[in-house]
């Protein structure tokens, strides 16, 4: 028998399959607690199942709590060079109803639904061979997503990773990053800390980012492509800082949900009571949504979404984001042309296909939805 012949029986054709937007069941097979209050959840498939993703897109949690159904939008914090399974880092906020609920509940064997993967966010859709990764607190995930997929596949790339926290004690992943600075020569990290608590020894950076540490830190950020996430105090000072220092916008990306959708702005209104007064628009200027698998249908103004026309009829459309970026909304047209401004929640095949997510798409003249 040939040696070539031989080495072939040992080889499987690969059968597994891989996950694209839309929803899927997982199973949490680990929690790692990465500070006091940050917790990492980790799932996979019961049937092998290979994750690709663009490091820094999102998934949405499908989740059950206190009897309601709730979802909400986590950036996977791992990357797709480890493909079988994916993971969210979650920070526990004070109040928070699903970051506590997560904290407090979710155990390695419970299984629940995602949807996803989606966002627009992400460094494959921008590549450089120089990154400035900026991130403040748990802001850290996607940009974490990022260097991962970097170090992983011995990329080409030049990465200044620069993260923000309150304490020593806050740093997420810290010794992964430190591991990573030790052993490649094109990963240059530095760590900021506010302050640092009675007892705890630091010797890094102190206060907050500014110019004055940008310029020590990368010299050269303007020939980078910078990824920035962390508050939004946090997100607005580095752009106003970065503007004023001459450097090229349309290079800087950030983790953004977006303004505030028409129908949400709506709901807004009519709580606080001041949409009563508004004049009735003429029918010539409405437009009617037909969801044909309900057998409903609704006319609606200028502006009003797909999913608020829904709201009016009391069909519940799942969504968590509200803007058109986790793509749990998504829907399926039949007829008529919307304008959907979305923030990535939904890719050009399912477009291609008549999909539309409901909660950015305004009709711009009679349309019909399957739901």
């Amino acid at each position: 028998m040939r040696e070539g012949t031989c080495m072939n029986n040992f080889l499987n054709p690969v059968t597994t399959q891989t996950w694209a937007n839309g929803r899927h069941a997982v199973r949490c097979v680990k929690a790692i607690q990465e500070t006091w209050d940050v917790r990492t959840f980790c799932f996979m498939a019961d049937v092998p199942l290979m994750y690709f993703f663009k490091p820094g897109q999102f998934v949405t949690l499908e989740l059950e709590i206190d009897g309601q159904q709730v979802m909400r939008s986590y950036t996977i914090s791992s990357s797709p060079s480890v493909p079988y399974s994916f993971s969210i880092t979650v920070k526990r906020v004070p109040g928070g109803k699903v970051s506590n609920w997560l904290h407090d509940n979710l155990r390695e064997g419970q299984e629940l639904a995602v949807h996803g993967p989606v966002g627009l966010f992400n460094a494959i859709d921008y590549p450089s061979d120089k990154v400035l990764l900026l991130s403040g607190g748990v802001g850290i995930t996607p940009v974490m997503s990022m260097a991962r997929w970097f170090f992983d596949t011995n990329a080409n790339v030049d990465m200044v990773f620069v993260h923000s926290a309150r304490t020593p004690k806050d740093i997420i992943y810290h010794r992964e990053l430190e591991h990573m600075a030790s052993r490649v020569s094109n990963f240059s990290l530095h760590l900021v800390c506010e302050r640092s608590d009675l007892g705890e020894a630091w010797a890094g950076y102190r206060g907050f980012f500014d110019r004055r540490m940008l310029e020590l830190m990368a010299p050269d950020f303007r020939e980078r492509e910078v990824f920035c996430c962390g508050p939004t105090p946090y997100m607005n000072a580095v752009k106003i800082m970065l503007r004023e220092l001459g450097y090229d916008m349309a290079r800087y990306h950030e983790e953004s949900f977006g303004a505030t959708p028409a129908d949400v702005k709506e709901e807004v209104l009519e709580q606080a009571g001041l949409a009563a007064d508004t004049p009735p628009v003429p029918l010539a200027d409405q437009c009617e949504v037909s969801f044909t698998g309900s057998g409903m249908s609704v006319r609606v103004g200028p502006g009003e979404t797909v999913h608020g026309a829904a709201a009016k009829l009391g069909l519940h459309i799942p969504k968590a984001c509200g803007m058109g970026i986790c793509g749990t909304c998504k829907v399926f047209k039949t007829r008529g042309s919307v304008v959907m401004e979305h923030n990535g929640g939904i890719t050009e095949d399912d477009e291609a296909e008549g999909y539309i997510l409901s909660c950015c798409s305004v009709p711009q003249g009679d349309v019909e939805i399957d739901f």
